[in-house]
């Protein structure tokens, strides 16, 4: 089932009845929305209160909740610790998954994000040959950190003739970038989640600062489709110096952004529960590939 994005800018007040979302501005309900067909909500202002009952529902079904900064950059996420019937047998899996599992995981995963990358190069009409020449190099665990090589050479071609550098403090189209991830991080860690797993256990990445660095793994062969929402609004020549809600827009649609996976077209919330699922099915040692869509054509 495809999840609502609710995303809130001005106070309001979020309250439950009868499992059903009751969002009040001005003292009076101005809809209700039931729980059950939310997936994220995002809250972009510090006069919106939230009631623990509020709270409670959207952990009882995985809904994701994000909150903003000062800057209105997504910063901060509220997920359930149990998302799954087998929880603890999903956690035991994952925890005594092995090295060598762990790097042919990773090695899977710099593929399909470098295949993406060139995919969404040629469908700008860009050079994408020199990115699928690195897709065979990229060995177990990627000790070669074609990863790196080959971002180096995206970032410089994918925002031509813009002098762009990618930088997560760096000029626009960076801010764009960087919400974009926000949000798709969120589906990320809320897809690991409902499939049984510790977003805080990561394949690869590993920071004692990152409270969730599996779907910081797991978004990257996902971060082009971000890339190619940005890619387009700097086409469309938008003033890229603040985040207007216009821009916002096609950002927060993320979720039900297009994608391939295999003969299908889907959204990619729903992508991302099959990769999630794919993963778990990794660490139980029931399959030793992980499942990641493609861009569309």
């Amino acid at each position: 089932m495809i999840k609502k994005t609710l995303y809130f800018s001005k106070p309001v007040k979020l309250r439950i009845k009868l499992n059903q979302l009751r969002i009040i501005q001005n003292g009076e309900a101005e809809r209700c929305i039931p729980i059950e067909d939310i997936g994220y909500v995002i809250i972009d202002h510090y006069g919106i209160s939230i009631s623990h009952g509020v709270l409670q529902q959207f952990l009882d079904t995985n809904v994701c909740l994000v909150t903003t900064d000062d800057s209105h950059l997504p910063v901060g996420m509220f997920l359930p610790l149990s998302g799954n019937s087998e929880q603890c047998e999903r956690f035991r899996q994952q925890v005594g998954s092995g090295l060598p599992l762990k790097k042919q995981l990773w090695q899977q995963t710099v593929k399909a994000k470098i295949k993406n990358q060139a995919a969404l190069l040629k469908s700008k009409k860009l050079p994408d040959q020199y990115l699928k020449n690195l897709i065979p190099k990229v060995l177990s665990g990627d000790k070669s950190n074609r990863e790196a090589v080959a971002s180096k050479y995206y970032w410089k071609i994918l925002f031509e003739p813009l002098p762009f550098r990618r930088n997560r403090e760096g000029k626009p189209p960076n801010n764009l970038l960087n919400y974009g991830y926000a949000i798709l991080r969120a589906v990320i860690a809320r897809s690991l989640v409902a499939s049984g797993m510790l977003p805080m256990l990561g394949i690869h990445h590993h920071n004692r600062y990152d409270p969730f660095p599996l779907a910081d793994d797991i978004m990257e062969p996902y971060r082009p489709f971000v890339d190619e929402i940005v890619r387009d609004m700097v086409d469309e020549e938008f003033d890229l110096t603040r985040l207007t809600p216009e821009m916002k827009k096609p950002l927060l649609e993320i979720p039900v952004t297009a994608v391939k996976l295999g003969n299908e077209k889907l959204p990619l919330m729903l992508a991302a529960s099959r990769t999630s699922a794919s993963l778990s099915r990794c660490f139980s040692g029931n399959s030793t590939k992980i499942i990641y869509p493609e861009i569309c054509g």
